[in-house]
């Protein structure tokens, strides 16, 4: 039987609507996760992070011919931007991702997939089963993977929160169950609640 994460079901229950009941609540696994997006991710902050300290390193003087002739404040400021962004998507991502799923709520209802997030505001997501328009589960390996009530955007589709790709714990529109514990159970009992529901009479 699906646990109910105490903290879980006191973050959810306000959004609660009457005759809705909690199947299952918990939040996602705080551990640091790879993801299928983060092989290019990786490579991409990488490069983007290392051309930016090149780049500072070359007009503050730090090396080369520049020694002498440091180039104009402008080029010096310009750069600053470019590696505080790359130490962000380098690293930084993922204290930011700890952040926010300490402050993530999930839970399945009799009716919905619902998502709350108490980080800078109060943010809910939620989804009535019956009408879910896909069901995908990603990972599972030791037990942590990813449910996906829609199909996953891509980072470049301009559809997408910018800065949340990154860390992969914003909410969008559609909820997401990224990192939870139990997955393979979990994807059974939305599947079955669904399936219940679309057909009530059987």
């Amino acid at each position: 039987m699906p646990q109910i994460d105490q903290a879980s079901y006191e973050a959810v229950q306000p959004e609660l609507t009457s005759g809705e009941s909690i199947l299952w609540a918990a939040q996602p696994n705080t551990s640091g996760i790879f993801h299928r997006e983060d092989l290019y991710l990786v490579p991409f902050s990488l490069l983007w992070g290392g051309f930016a300290i090149f780049w500072e390193a070359g007009v503050t003087g730090f090396w080369g011919s520049s020694r002498a002739h440091p180039a104009p404040a402008f080029f010096v400021l310009w750069g600053i931007p470019f590696v505080v962004i790359g130490q962000y998507m380098i690293w930084g991502r993922f204290i930011v991702a700890a952040w926010k799923k300490r402050r993530t709520f999930y839970a399945l209802t009799n009716r919905r997939a619902v998502v709350v997030q108490d980080g800078w505001s109060r943010k809910t997501a939620s989804a009535y089963l019956d009408t879910l328009p896909t069901l995908i589960k990603e990972g599972g390996s030791h037990g942590i993977g990813t449910l996906r009530f829609t199909p996953a955007e891509s980072m470049w589709s301009g559809r997408r929160n910018n800065w949340g790709v990154w860390d992969g714990m914003s909410i969008g529109g559609m909820p997401v169950f990224r990192d939870i514990e139990n997955v393979d159970s979990i994807y059974r009992l939305v599947s079955e609640q669904r399936e219940r529901l679309r057909n009530p009479t059987t």
